[in-house]
């Protein structure tokens, strides 16, 4: 809920009716003055795009869409979140009209975007938003914080599982390690989306209709060995509960605990599923283990990432699943930027240093050879080719939604697909190398020509 000036709200908790506050206040005094200067209702698009890849990306795996145009869809403004903004003494100055288009705005734009799950690269729009000019500039910091957000995750899961291959299991434990409650649903979402199996998330799971996995803590096994007597007495206390659920044996001594209950599993004791490494040589103790526990699925976790689960199997550890949290969650940033691309059917650009843009609106042409990507060809959005593949689809019109929410295997799917059909040399986690791009014969036409026009300056 909404607070007033002088009020205290330490929750700092968030729900959809906060939306169109979730944003940088430059957003709001700019939308002023656009409207101020009567040019509020111009139309103009802005583009959603990263300059660069991360240090050690061969692409980015798009997503975050589905939470965009949601925020999209229920975009306005209350009259007490009117009254918070007019309460700040900030606005004293701007037109009335500015309240009175608050009061009544919703998103009437159009979103054009490639498809969640879709690999891209530099300078390559994931969205292009298409509306009168208050309308696209108050949206740019959430969807920014959303499909920023969404694509790292997405893409660090779409290489995990590149590296881990189709049959091993993928699980997701980062919501500790997320940087809030909201980031850790958008990065469970991301990592099933983009081929993780499963997370032990239990909000993000049962709001997605998928069902919650996990083990236990090592809290658990010293909490029961220190009151009933061993850590056998914990294992048999857990599989009470949960019967022939992965126990996790790395609390003592790991090795002991695999031969203790390789003799109950082989005389029939206990019925086991799975065990999980948590610390330790995990190649190592992975083969000792398997060597026990022949038919025992083993669940390696600790600090995980697509380096490690390459350098597991290159060791040939003996490793059926992988719950990854900390370095899936956290890392590297996807510094994706909004620019603006048209305003009132005049293209634009910027031109400083080492941030310069390409004007106007753009599409993306992908060619293949068989199944594989040969290069991209950045174009305007008017521009067509038989040959090429366009990836920016038409997802919103005049604030309505033009397609129907994918689900999650439909873009798991597409995952998959995308990443096998990049060449190897773009799939590799050292010195990978992106597949090419040009820039079609008009865009650099538009580029030259919009670099040349002059801009007056007052004085």
């Amino acid at each position: 809920m909404t607070r007033f000036p002088g009020t205290e709200n330490q929750e700092l908790t968030l729900s959809a009716d906060d939306y169109s506050l979730l944003t940088d206040l430059y957003q709001l005094t700019m939308a002023a003055c656009y409207t101020g200067e009567g040019l509020e209702q111009r139309r103009a698009s802005f583009e959603l795009f990263v300059r660069k890849l991360p240090e050690g990306f061969g692409y980015l795996i798009a997503m975050g869409l589905t939470q965009a145009l949601s925020y999209l869809e229920k975009f306005r403004f209350t009259p007490s979140q009117i009254g918070a903004l007019q309460a700040t003494g900030i606005f004293a100055h701007v037109s009335d009209r500015f309240w009175s288009i608050l009061e009544s705005g919703r998103f009437s734009g159009d979103v054009w975007a490639v498809p969640e799950g879709t690999a891209v690269f530099a300078n390559q729009p994931l969205l292009r938003v298409e509306a009168p000019l208050w309308q696209a500039q108050l949206v740019e910091t959430y969807l920014l914080n959303t499909l920023n957000y969404q694509t790292l995750i997405a893409t660090r899961a779409a290489r995990m599982r590149d590296v881990a291959g189709e049959q091993a299991q993928l699980l997701e434990f980062g919501t500790r390690r997320a940087f809030s409650p909201q980031a850790s649903l958008w990065a469970a979402r991301a990592a099933l989306a983009a081929g993780f199996d499963s997370t032990s998330n239990v909000l993000a799971a049962l709001q997605l209709g998928e069902k919650p996995s996990g083990t236990m803590a090592h809290a658990l096994v010293m909490a029961l060995a220190a009151i009933e007597g061993s850590e056998d007495e914990a294992f048999e206390a857990f599989h009470r509960y949960y019967p022939g659920a992965p126990l996790l044996i790395d609390t003592y001594d790991t090795i002991a605990a695999a031969e203790r209950l390789a003799v109950k599993v082989g005389s029939g004791k206990m019925t086991l599923a799975g065990v999980r490494l948590d610390s330790g040589d995990l190649v190592t103790l992975s083969k000792q283990v398997r060597s026990l526990l022949p038919g025992v699925s083993i669940v390696a976790s600790g600090d995980l990432d697509e380096q490690e689960i390459q350098r597991l199997k290159a060791a040939s550890a003996e490793i059926d699943a992988y719950g990854v949290g900390t370095r899936l969650v956290t890392g590297k940033p996807v510094n994706g930027v909004y620019k603006l691309v048209e305003i009132d059917g005049i293209s634009v650009m910027k031109e400083s240093s080492g941030k310069m843009t390409y004007p106007g609106r753009k599409q993306i042409f992908r060619s293949f050879v068989g199944e594989k990507v040969k290069a991209d060809c950045l174009g305007l959005a008017d521009e067509s080719s038989l040959e090429e593949q366009p990836l920016l689809q038409l997802f919103m019109q005049a604030g309505k939604r033009m397609q129907a929410p994918e689900t999650l295997t439909a873009i798991r799917q597409r995952t998959a697909a995308s990443v096998k059909s990049l060449p190897e040399e773009t799939r590799l986690l050292d010195n990978p190398v992106p597949v090419p791009m040009v820039i079609s014969d008009r865009l650099r036409e538009l580029t030259e020509k919009t670099h040349k026009k002059p801009v007056l300056v007052n004085g």
